[in-house]
């Protein structure tokens, strides 16, 4: 059985999707989550679905190999980026090459980089009047939203859809595809 891997920082709704999809799968379990956040609604979910969390501060992150040498413990097959917010460092890329992935709420190259997350995105989308927005998951590198696209999936922008309708929109297309491509790269 293949092993996931999830860091995620905030409420966990794409983690706690990934784990219930993977649930039942005989493909592969989730089996930790890894958080930089000690009060992240993750840790909840985490709890309530019965995962291993882990919390790590950013000294451990950036500035050891401690969660370098805690992940290869856990021998992950991929290492899936759920709304999770700090940039990875160049460390675990290289102990981890072609197999850490990420989400973002838009279609790179526009509105990534450093700074451009959640609710930014979609005022962001909102105030330049785009037709159309959508999910990009794409491999991790040293750069933020840089990586090679492996997947993207689009939803209408209308003019009376303010940043929260099209978060909405974006989080379905999220729940639907994200689990769905793990699922294919992990084959």
């Amino acid at each position: 059985m293949k092993q996931i891997v999830i860091l995620a920082s905030g409420s966990g709704s794409n983690a706690e999707n990934i784990i219930s999809y993977f649930k039942e799968n005989p493909l592969a379990k989730v089996s930790a989550v890894f958080t930089n956040k000690k009060t992240a609604k993750v840790l909840e979910r985490c709890d309530r679905l019965e995962v291993p969390a882990f919390y790590f501060n950013k000294t451990a992150f950036t500035n050891s190999d401690s969660v370098v040498q805690l992940l290869k413990s856990l021998s992950p097959d991929i290492i899936v980026l759920a709304g999770f917010l700090w940039k990875v460092p160049s460390n675990i890329i290289a102990a981890f090459p072609n197999q850490i992935i990420n989400i973002h709420p838009a279609l790179l190259p526009k509105y990534g980089g450093k700074g451009m997350y959640g609710a930014k995105v979609h005022q962001a989308v909102k105030e330049n009047a785009e037709t159309e927005t959508g999910i990009t998951i794409h491999y991790v590198n040293e750069h933020y939203d840089e990586g090679a696209i492996i997947f993207q999936a689009k939803t209408s922008v209308e003019p009376s859809d303010d940043a929260n309708t099209i978060a909405e929109k974006v989080h379905q297309l999220e729940y639907e595809h994200f689990p769905k491509v793990i699922a294919k790269l992990l084959l």
